[in-house]
Parts: C-alpha cells; structure tokens; sequence
C-alpha cells in the first residue's frame, strides 16, 4: 500500500512534460524558497517597510519598529545575507536601505494580493 502513495497514473501526459520542461534547476527553486523564508519575520517586514521610505540607521530603526537596537542588527545581518538591503558609513553612522527597487515591488504585490482578498 505505502508504495502506492506516490504512484498516479498521468492523465495529460503531454501538458505533464511541456511544465516539467519549463520549471527551474532544483538549486534555484531552492534558493527561491530561502529568499521568500527571509520575508515570513513580521520585524524584517517592518524593517523592509521602513526602508522603503527612507535610508535609515540602527538607532532610528529601533525607534520605527519599536524594539532594541540588538534585535535591529541581528535582523539586518540576516537581510544583508539575504541581499535585501545594503549599508553604507558616514562617519560613525552606518545607514542602511533597500538593496534595490525590487525588494519594494515584492513587497508591494504581496500587499495587493494580501488586500484583494
């Protein structure tokens, strides 16, 4: 019985391999799932809002989202990793914002989607 879990008889056998041709290398669907993991943290998203107003600094961070300037930096080093957001040092100060205009497109499609419900 186990072995028939996974069995399925292919009933559209031409559309199963036009799909199974287009669809991406397994490291890529990978990387894409890790890049989307970053964004299901309700502090990085908030981070990720702020920043899409304004290039800001730990300290003004903290104050927008409302939590420490520890967990501000944790949250920016794993966006960092990520590639969502850059930094640049003026002085002392190091200021951070998006790494480009399409961290704010994701973002905002996800929100019209999330809002046509």
């Amino acid at each position: 019985m186990e072995d028939n879990i996974y069995e399925c008889t292919v009933m559209h056998e031409d559309t199963v391999e036009k799909v199974k041709k287009t669809m991406p290398k397994d490291d890529l669907i990978y990387d894409l799932a890790e890049f989307f993991k970053v964004f299901a943290d309700s502090t990085r998203m908030k981070i990720i809002y702020a920043l899409m107003k304004e290039e800001l600094c730990v300290c003004d961070i903290a104050n927008i989202v409302m939590t420490t300037q520890s967990a501000i930096s944790h949250q920016l080093r794993i966006l960092k990793q990520s590639k969502l957001v850059k930094y640049r040092k003026e002085g002392k100060v190091v200021y951070y914002s998006l790494d480009d205009e399409h961290i704010a497109q994701i973002v905002k499609k996800g929100r019209e989607h999330i809002e046509e419900l």
